[in-house]
């Protein structure tokens, strides 16, 4: 009786059976995200409000935000609503890529993927908030807090659209890190032992990182360099975690059959086998009774040393008497 973990080739199903199955989950991630969209699109120049809002509070008096280009109030808020529908239906839709993926896996890969695409959403997600709530804040109070005097700061409505998505993608990504490096050390690619080592290096790249993908200023570079820093410890202790939890699962899998040897040869708790058991005892239990070929074949019993000497002898007496007579024959023809 198969097991329900294990692998059938009769469920398997033709190449366009697989992309037949794409294209309507496909279909549905996009139908998921156009609802979603049409329900914001009435509700675009609030939700962009929402967005502005940590730029606009720590703006000057007198400063405001312009659109430079024609369809730019238009577009704005259209863009900003159809990127706000792509996050909010993300579930659905990596639930739609969990389900199309899944049939060919193995239940092991299940049991790890599946939580895997849910902690990265939610971390994801963290990272956004942390962007809007804290790094956001902090960035507009410093860069208005250096403002020439007698400039007036008035910011385009598209430009910083594209600046804080770009922002929201930085940290959302970096927040990854702690799933890329439980990856790394559950797949062998490397040991969380091997990554502690290198952390030195991990720092030095967590603040390049920060340098490149954020703006040119100290407050949002070390708020991005610090949280990657630190989820990357968190990856490691939990890598730590999976890999001894993973290492215990195997070893109660052959518990059963380490425990069987044990017995049958006569190990105890303390790990000695008992001077009486002989090669024939420890292995009585695997002679061959699975091999259908050597089932009716007399059963193999090595040879002792009062035996193997004795067998010597016998050859080396069988040897001797030969020469002996090939030397009477010799005689005899000589005469």
């Amino acid at each position: 009786m198969k097991k329900k973990t294990d692998y059938d080739p009769n469920l398997e199903q033709p190449f366009v059976a697989h992309l037949l199955e794409l294209r309507d989950r496909v279909l549905r991630a996009v139908v998921a995200v156009l609802l979603i969209f049409f329900s914001l699109f009435y509700f675009a120049n609030d939700i962009y409000h929402f967005l502005a809002e940590p730029l606009l509070r720590h703006m000057p008096s007198g400063g405001s935000m312009i659109a430079t280009e024609v369809a730019s109030p238009f577009f704005t808020p259209f863009k900003l609503a159809m990127v706000v529908s792509i996050f909010a239906a993300m579930p659905y839709i990596l639930y739609q890529a969990w389900s199309f993926i899944a049939p060919g896996l193995y239940y092991k890969e299940r049991r790890l993927v599946f939580p895997l695409m849910v902690s990265s959403s939610f971390l994801f997600y963290a990272g956004v908030a942390f962007a809007y709530y804290v790094v956001l804040p902090l960035v507009f109070g410093f860069l208005t807090g250096i403002a020439l005097e007698g400039v007036a700061m008035m910011t385009d409505i598209a430009k910083y659209l594209d600046f804080v998505l770009k922002m929201f993608f930085a940290f959302g990504f970096a927040f990854e890190v702690p799933i890329a490096t439980i990856l790394l050390v559950i797949t062998g690619m490397v040991s969380a032992d091997s990554l502690v080592q290198k952390r030195p290096y991990i720092i030095v790249a967590a603040f390049v990182i920060g340098m490149l993908l954020t703006p040119p200023d100290v407050i949002s570079q070390t708020l991005l360099a610090i949280p990657i820093w630190l989820l990357f410890e968190v990856g490691v202790f939990f890598a730590r975690i999976m890999v001894k939890g993973r290492e215990e699962d195997e070893e109660k899998e052959f518990e059963p059959t380490i425990q069987r040897v044990n017995n049958t040869a006569g190990i105890g708790s303390g790990g000695v086998a008992s001077t009486e058991t002989s090669d024939r005892d420890l292995f009585k239990e695997y002679d061959l009774r699975d091999d259908p070929v050597r089932e009716d074949d007399e059963e193999y019993r090595p040879m002792s040393q009062e035996e193997m000497d004795a067998e010597l002898d016998r050859i080396e007496r069988m040897e001797a008497e030969g020469e002996e007579s090939a030397d009477k024959d010799g005689e005899k023809r000589k005469g």
